[in-house]
């Protein structure tokens, strides 16, 4: 929504509320301490407050939600979520700073409550029929090193792509509906990544049985071709990055996923600039939401907050 239907739509903070009971509560607000419905009623005098005369306690609409202890005006929170939503590319804490006039601090801490909103959501609809599966690395530029002072030692390069101290990130596509669920990769126990293992738990994760999967021709998805380790009777096809292969005709290719990598790495270099380990995982689940929902985000996010 833009910025004019959203200040037409939500001019006031009890314009918000009344919009957040009717997407949070669509049957009714429930009491978290006695689960009553029946004996709810609103506060006039503090909008966002409700009663419970059935257990004589006093609760906000927004309980358990990222608005719950807010002292910051709705009004500037749903403008932050609109503009982290229509930026597809993302959208900084320096930025949000600077349109709303809060502080640094606050505005970091309201956009990384949305992200951490927005990995709540459950794919209850699996992918099906042809899913696209691609790996990346995170971690900004290979640089050189250079040994100035010990001219005995060559300068050498830090490496790129696999076998690189980068994190990986894995991600599943779906065709037909566009929809991404992308995981990044921790070490396991022998401190490998992106082993057979774990790109087939993350595919079995969000797909149905018997769904074609395309892949580039990482041997780690070799697991797809052995009917031990391929319960769901996955049908694995190979696109041959190595040999130059980026689509073998009749829709044989991978090419979706990888424009989801361009826009996520984009948000990170254009916007972010550098991300933590620790916050990595936030900051893919926002590029996947905005992919995944479109102009229906705002209100889908109102359910997850």
């Amino acid at each position: 929504m833009t910025i004019f239907q959203l200040h037409q739509k939500f001019p006031t903070q009890k314009s918000i509320i009344s919009h957040f009971i009717k997407i949070r509560y669509p049957n009714g607000i429930s009491c978290p301490y006695c689960n009553s419905k029946d004996k709810i009623s609103l506060r006039s005098d503090r909008p966002k407050f409700v009663n419970c005369n059935a257990c004589k306690n006093t609760f906000s609409v927004f309980t358990g939600t990222i608005f719950e202890k807010t002292t910051v005006d709705l009004r500037l929170w749903f403008y932050a979520i609109n503009s982290f939503l229509n930026a597809k590319k993302g959208f900084s804490a320096l930025q949000l700073q600077r349109e709303i006039g809060v502080t640094y601090k606050t505005a970091w801490r309201m956009l990384n409550k949305i992200r951490t909103a927005m990995g709540k959501e459950d794919l209850k609809d699996r992918f099906e029929l042809i899913v696209e599966v691609d790996e990346t690395y995170i971690g900004g530029k290979p640089r050189r090193v250079n040994y100035q002072t010990l001219p005995e030692k060559p300068r050498i390069y830090l490496k790129r792509g696999r076998g690189t101290s980068k994190i990986p990130v894995i991600g599943v596509r779906e065709r037909f509906s566009g929809r991404v669920y992308a995981k990044v990769a921790d070490k396991d126990y022998n401190g490998r990544c992106l082993t057979g293992n774990q790109l087939l738990s993350v595919i079995e994760a969000v797909t149905k049985e018997d769904t074609i999967v395309m892949t580039d021709d990482f041997t780690g998805y070799n697991i797809l071709n052995h009917k031990k380790n391929n319960p769901k009777h996955y049908t694995h096809i190979t696109v041959n990055h190595s040999l130059g292969q980026y689509s073998a005709g009749n829709g044989l290719h991978t090419n979706g996923i990888e424009g989801f990598w361009a826009i996520l790495k984009r948000a990170i270099i254009g916007s972010y600039h550098h991300v933590s380990a620790k916050y990595l995982q936030d900051y893919v689940n926002e590029c996947a939401f905005r992919q995944n929902h479109g102009v229906e985000a705002f209100e889908v996010f109102l359910r997850y907050c």
